[in-house]
């Protein structure tokens, strides 16, 4: 019989308690359930109330009933996909401090979702229009067609349905990887149904491959980076309490818990600034398409920039006109017309689109100057301008694409036009952020705990130490700033997990390969399915609608 003596614990006198993982299954108090649906109440008033005030403003007449119920849907189901982003991939972020004991776990999803909420109303927008220029033009200049509502409900609903079919696995899923293969599988199905004969633009394969490099080698830059840091670490200071597991509850020592919490806190902010822009820029679309006196063009642009703006397009029209050669310069309506054809058959690098492009941004120009500025166009000139400034800004993005050289005068020239047309077509009002970063918080704090499980219990053998926690997070925390400061969509799932994974690694505790094929196979199928599902629900859609 043994002489040891045990403790309250169940341990023998002496011993080490092993480290334990947290209790995630405390109830939620109906106070917390009252003020998560009072906020959710209010957000949705809120969205209400600035969407009739701005049409109010600008003399939109009412919408329909029909185009109000379809364009109320296409919100919600745009916001949804936030709410689901944010219990999907903000777990990630709080894995790390739940599973060393730096936070409860009710307060760390709630400080989480905090922060995405600042990170999303403190977000450039960059990110935003780079997914909306994957999708074909010819749906975007006719958004709130019955094709473009198909478009919207489409890539929404696939994107949505995978990040649930994943997050009911406890797989960690990325949400940007989701949505670009919706967009993708909705170009696909438009360039399939077009009428024999007819061009449509399809998938901009080129801006594709961009975005999916970046989805691509994010991971594999969280997996390098995390264990080469946590190398570093363990090189550089030399706190044996610093690579340790948690002993049994006890809270780490404050200096780690600090570290923990700023790298949680840092990544729920950068996660809030990339992934909810993505729901911004389709949000955007939905209200250019339903609300286009309102929405189309940036009404919130200071008078003092129009002399620039026009000034700007007549030096764009001469740059253009010097490359049109004899071809003739056509007027405005034969001019978007042309270039809309050049766009969809990738064929710019033409004397005659130049002479088109001339002629486009001189009626650009004309138009502003004639109103006096851009927040004083009508409401029957809003939508004509508005498209002749999308196109006229995309063909700039794709002309040296298709082969097409200027001297470092008309790259400058041709790069300020650029700029002053998506100021004035490329904006985010202040109640969508808000909105998005609700929905974005709110998700945060609904259906975590499988995700939280899956990247704090089932990637590496052993438990999480402190330095690899902090390790995973402060490379992803960085991956994902540099990202959106680029406009680059990355995967905060893959990179963090991935991060994870390489501080297992690095420190010789081995990987739950069952666990990492998983995650793998979610990665590799999640394009196709997302295509497919995307693809399918367009086709049906468009012959709903």
């Amino acid at each position: 019989m043994s002489d040891a003596v045990a403790d309250p614990t169940g341990l023998p006198k002496g011993a080490i308690a092993p480290a334990a993982g947290p209790k995630l299954d405390h109830g939620i108090h109906p106070g917390g359930v009252i003020a998560f649906l009072l906020v959710l109440v209010a957000g949705l008033a809120y969205a209400l109330y600035s969407l009739v005030t701005d049409m109010n403003a600008v003399g939109q007449s009412p919408l329909a009933i029909g185009a109000f119920v379809l364009l109320g849907l296409a919100l919600l189901i745009a916001l949804a996909f936030e709410f689901v982003n944010g219990f999907h991939d903000t777990a990630n972020a709080v894995a790390t401090v739940i599973y060393t004991h730096s936070m409860p776990p009710l307060v760390a999803v709630i400080w989480s979702g905090a922060f995405n909420f600042l990170g999303v109303m403190l977000s450039s927008g960059a990110v935003a229009y780079a997914i909306v220029t994957l999708l074909p033009v010819e749906l975007i200049l006719q958004v709130g067609s019955s094709a473009g509502y198909a478009m919207i409900f489409a890539l929404l609903i696939a994107a949505i349905l995978w990040n649930l079919g994943t997050w009911a696995f406890g797989l960690p899923n990325s949400s940007s990887h989701a949505l670009i293969g919706s967009v993708i599988g909705v170009g696909l199905a438009n360039q399939l149904m077009a009428p024999e004969g007819q061009a449509t633009s399809g998938v901009d394969w080129a801006q594709a491959l961009g975005v999916f490099k970046a989805l691509l080698f994010s991971p594999v830059i969280g997996f390098i980076a995390a264990a080469l840091l946590l190398l570093a670490l363990k090189f550089t200071v030399r706190r044996k309490d610093l690579y340790e597991a948690p002993k049994g509850e006890t809270p780490p020592p404050l200096w780690i818990r600090s570290l923990l919490i700023l790298t949680c806190t840092l990544v729920s902010f950068f996660h809030g600034g990339n992934d909810g822009q993505k729901g911004m820029g389709l949000i955007m679309l939905i209200l250019i398409g339903a609300a286009p006196t309102a929405y189309a063009l940036n009404r919130t642009m200071s008078d003092d920039t129009t002399p620039a703006f026009i000034q700007t397009s007549q030096n764009a029209s001469t740059v253009f006109a010097s490359h049109a050669g004899n071809a003739p310069k056509p007027d405005a309506a034969e001019a978007r017309k042309q270039v809309s054809e050049a766009l969809k058959t990738k064929d710019l690098n033409r004397p005659a689109v130049y002479g088109a492009l001339a002629a486009l941004s001189t009626d650009i120009a004309d138009n502003v100057k004639g109103y006096g500025a851009i927040k004083q166009v009508p409401a029957a000139a809003t939508s004509n301008l508005r498209n002749d400034m999308y196109l006229a800004a995309d063909a700039i993005r794709l002309l040296p694409k298709n082969g097409a050289t200027f001297s470092e005068a008309e790259t400058g020239t041709l790069k300020a036009y650029t700029g002053l047309l998506n100021d004035g077509t490329r904006y985010i009002p202040t109640w969508v952020k808000v909105c998005v970063a609700l929905a974005l918080g709110l998700g945060t704090m609904v259906g975590w705990k499988r995700i939280v499980v899956t990247v704090g219990e089932k990637i590496g053998k052993t438990h999480l130490t402190y330095a690899q926690g902090a390790s995973a997070e402060m490379v992803a925390a960085g991956t994902i700033g540099l990202a959106e400061l680029y406009g680059l969509p990355v995967s905060t799932t893959h990179i963090l997990s991935s991060g994870v994974a390489g501080t297992m690694a690095a420190n010789g505790s081995g990987l739950q390969m069952s666990t990492v094929r998983n995650m793998a196979l979610a990665w590799v199928l999640t394009l196709p399915a997302a295509i497919t599902l995307a693809g399918v629900l367009f086709f049906i859609l468009r012959h709903v609608f």
